[in-house]
């Protein structure tokens, strides 16, 4: 019972580390707006980028990215500590991140799709994982211009990849299995955009484009829900 407690412990404080978000923070704050108000409704750097520009993005990374390094890092000592298990401690604070940056008790459950905090931990978890998956995050990415084809690639490797670092060990791969279904749960809109050939496609600008996609509309104008 202790050791559940100890786990338990990890998530919620990791959970509360991915509440968090780096895109409400900064658009809140520092632009006196909410991201979640425009194009798409999404607390994610790709809805930022494209509402805001790439003036804040590298904050809305160093955010997203931090939080997980400090979750990853207190959950993996302390099971490390306890139960020589770096890994496990690891897993189950990446879980608690990413759920809390997906559903943020802060922010009323709408946060983002758990790429950037997702794409951290399995650095954490094994380069070998971390190489699958930004491999084919990049790609895709740079192939397509789709940010949600690579990302959705790149979670449904993780449990794959797992079976060939840490063999067939049902801990390992149930959690990979949570945390890349997670991620690709949160894209099953993009996932229909993709299947009817209406996602829209990575732009590279330092602003946000006059007219385009997202200047000046907010979800309530596009009809669609946050």
């Amino acid at each position: 019972m202790f050791y559940v407690f100890i786990g338990a412990v990890v998530v919620l404080v990791s959970y509360f580390l991915g509440c968090i978000n780096g895109s409400v923070m900064t658009s809140h704050f520092i632009i006196k707006d909410d991201v979640r108000r425009h194009g798409s409704g999404n607390a994610g750097l790709t809805n930022f980028y494209r509402t805001y520009g790439a003036k804040y993005a590298l904050l809305v990374i160093a955010i997203d990215m931090g939080k997980t390094v400090i979750a990853a890092l207190i959950g993996g000592y302390m099971f490390d500590y306890l139960l020589q298990d770096w890994t496990l401690g690891v897993l189950l604070s990446g879980l608690g991140c990413e759920l809390g940056h997906i559903f943020p008790v802060f922010f009323g459950f709408k946060g983002g799709k758990g790429i950037l905090s997702g794409g951290v931990l399995v650095i954490f978890l094994d380069w070998r994982i971390a190489l699958v998956a930004w491999g084919l995050f990049v790609g895709l990415w740079l192939l397509t211009r789709y940010v949600s084809l690579g990302s959705i690639f790149a979670a449904a490797s993780m449990p794959v990849s797992s079976l060939f670092v840490f063999g067939v060990n049902w801990k390992y791969l149930v959690l990979c299995v949570i945390l890349g279904g997670l991620v690709v749960y949160c894209h099953r809109d993009n996932i229909r955009r993709l299947l009817n050939s209406t996602e829209s496609k990575f732009k590279w600008h330092v602003n946000p484009i006059p007219g385009g996609e997202n200047a000046g509309k907010t979800v309530e104008s596009r009809g669609e829900n946050p």
